[in-house]
Parts: C-alpha cells; structure tokens; sequence
C-alpha cells in the first residue's frame, strides 16, 4: 500500500487530531515567546538565573509543544490509527527534549557558580574549592543524566521491555559481566566523587606529581591534567590521583619556605652575613616579610654550612627570591669577603713538596645544585650541574 492509499484511508479520523496537534504546538510556541519576553526582565538582577535563563532557551522552545502534544495524543480516540507508532515517537522526542534541557541546566548552574567565585584574585583558595566541586559535580550529574535519558528512550519500546524480562533469569551473570566491564568507568566516576568532596587538590593548586612541577589546570570526569612549567601537559588519571601520594605545595594555602645553602670557610663572620640577608628580603619585592632567618646547619674539618631560610607568598615568588639571595649573598662575599669560599690548606716543608693536610675532595653535597629531585619550573627541565670540588651553593625548597 502506498502513501496515498494510507493518506486516503486514515486522513478523516486524523484530520480533528492533527488541527488539535497544531493548535497545541502554536500554544506552546506561544507560551514560551511569552516567557522569553518577561523572564529575562525578572532575573536580570540574578547571574544565576540570567545564566540558566540564557542555556535552557533553545531546548525549551522544543520541550514546550512537545508536551502540549502529549495532551493531544492522550485525548485522542483509542481506536486512531497509527495512535501508538506517533505517541511512541513523540515520547522518545520529549524525553530527549528533557534530557537536552536537564543537560543545559545543570551546565548554566555550574558556569553560574564558576562566574560567582572568579579564581583571579589574590586570594583564591575558596573560590578554586568552590569551581572544583562544581566542574567535578557537574560533570558526573550530566552523566547521570545521560544514561537515565537513554534508558527512558529505550523503555518507551515493548520489545527493549521484554528482552529486559526475559534477562532477569541471568541477572546474576550480566550483572557480573557488566560490572567487570563498567569497573574503569565506576572507579573514575567514584575517584571524581572523592575528589570533588575531599578535594586532595583543586583547580590552580601546585603540585609535585611524578617528580614534575606544575599547577592543575583541568578537573574531567576520569582524569587530571597538569600544565607543568614549561607548557608541557601531564594527564594523570583520577583513580592514580586517589591511590598514590604527591605533594600539594597550595594545600592550605601559598605560602612557602625557601632554603639557599652556602658552603663558607670558618673566616667568614656571620653577624654581616645576617644583615645582608635582612637587607636583601627588606629590598625584594618576592618576599612577604615572615621570614629571613641565616643558621649554620652543618660544619666538617674545612668548611661551615650556612642556611638562609626565606618566605615568600607562592611557590613562583618563592624561587625568584631564593635566586635573587643567592646571587646577592654570593656577590656580598665576593665583594666583603673574598676569603670566604672553602680553600684547602696546605703546609710548605723546606725541602718538601706541598702536602695536603685534608682530603683533596669536598664534601659530597657542596657545590651548586638543587638537594631536590623534583624538576621545578626554572630549573629548566634539568637537574643542576655537578658541583665543582672548591666550593658552591645548593638549595631546596620547601
């Protein structure tokens, strides 16, 4: 049978149903050009509601006659022709509509959120707490919402509902199966949930992961990606993130302690030492004005090892500032006191040949260099060169 005979013999019964179909699609097209007008007006004091307002406008010029359709179809005569076949297509319609709309809403709340806490300010740890729990639930609510969708479309067939009856003999087995396969999926999704509400790191922390320095630039629903440094982009997985340590240097807050290590010999009087590095901080626009403290931490049978301990208010600032000590502290020496490098002593015997009275090896950790493994941002991507065997500097942080 072609179009026509069907046209033919089904037109007069659909003829009241169609006019009634397109009635309620003018209704609903209506309705919402009429929301559109007043609804921005009402909410423009809200960036919650504006935002929400501005995503949901285009999916619910859909779902609005989609569901003053269903009231057709439901006041329609049983016995109509084709009832069914157009009913079932116009739910399967609407539950995608819906699910469209759910998707937009749930993205406008959390854009909304992320604008209401701008993590461009000085003070920014609340506001990446709130935009890191808001990305991470977001994200897994619209799973969520996809897969229910996807099921509602599915049941709205008899034979997808039969199929399903029948399976529940083998529940146990396809469960099983399922669940073996789902198991990466679940992990992540729990692992993002963890995240989300524990927060072991958030959007913009600094972290050490894998010996590599970098800042969380982005928060997905299975995996965390790390700009490190030098523009390079590290994907860790959500569930490495839950089961093996790394280091949060903004946990708390930014705040960090820089250490610069000096080898000097015994000569070398402490106390100028000690106002050139009070100096030194007073003059750096990097420290924050907590700590400038100068010790002797270690001493052996040639030379004094001096530590200056240095504040500053983040991890970048942190580095500047133990740099620029470095250098001004080894320019003080050079300058005031230019015996101050470990030497080796010898004694001259008449007759004799110089006799070394130490070993002619420094100690294993003088020289320049960084005591840390961890690639920090200005090292360059590499580690620091081996020392040489007079004397040096090394630093950490911490």
């Amino acid at each position: 049978m072609n179009l026509g005979a069907i046209l033919e013999g089904y037109g007069s019964p659909w003829i009241a149903t169609l006019l009634a179909a397109l009635v309620a699609i003018v209704i609903g097209l209506v309705a919402w050009s009429i929301a559109a007008t007043i609804l921005p007006r009402l909410v423009r004091f809200s960036v919650l509601l504006t935002t929400l307002l501005e995503r949901v406008a285009r999916p619910a010029q859909f779902v609005l006659p989609l569901v003053a359709l269903q009231f057709v179809w439901s006041s329609a005569p049983d016995d109509l022709p084709l009832l069914s076949g157009v009913t079932r297509v116009s739910g399967v319609l609407l539950i995608a509509a819906i699910t469209w709309l759910a998707i937009r809403a749930i993205s406008a709340i959390a854009e909304a959120v992320v604008r209401l806490h701008p993590a461009n300010v000085s003070d920014n740890l609340e506001a990446r707490r709130v935009q890191t729990q808001t990305r991470v639930l977001a994200r897994t609510v619209i799973f969520l919402v996809v897969v229910i969708g996807l099921g509602a479309a599915l049941m709205t067939f008899p034979a997808v509902r039969q199929i399903g009856a029948s399976l529940l003999a083998s529940a146990g087995v396809a469960g099983l199966v399922a669940g073996i396969a789902a198991r990466p999926v679940l992990a992540s999704l729990i692992a993002g949930l963890q995240i989300a509400l524990t927060q072991p790191l958030r959007l913009d922390d600094v972290v050490i992961i894998q010996g590599e320095w970098g800042r969380i630039e982005e928060i997905t629903a299975t995996y965390v990606v790390v700009k490190i440094w030098d523009e390079r982009r590290m994907v860790v997985p959500l569930q490495w993130v839950i089961e093996n340590p790394f280091q949060n240097w903004t946990r708390r807050n930014a705040q960090l302690l820089g250490t610069v290590f000096l080898w000097l010999d015994y000569r070398v009087p402490l106390a100028p030492l000690r106002a050139e590095l009070e100096r030194i901080c007073k003059s750096a626009p990097e420290w924050d004005g907590r700590v400038a403290l100068l010790q002797v931490v270690d001493t052996n049978e040639r030379a004094m090892q001096v530590r200056a301990l240095v504040s500053s208010a983040d991890a970048s600032k942190g580095w500047d500032l133990r740099c620029r000590v470095r250098e001004a502290l080894i320019d003080f020496l050079q300058c005031q006191q230019p015996d101050g490098l470990p030497r080796l002593r010898a004694e001259i015997h008449e007759g004799t040949s110089a006799t070394p009275k130490a070993p002619a090896a420094p100690p294993e950790h003088a020289g320049v260099g960084d005591s840390s493994a961890i690639r920090h941002p200005e090292h360059a991507g590499e580690h620091a060169p081996a020392p040489p065997k007079t004397a040096g500097v090394a630093a950490d942080a911490h």
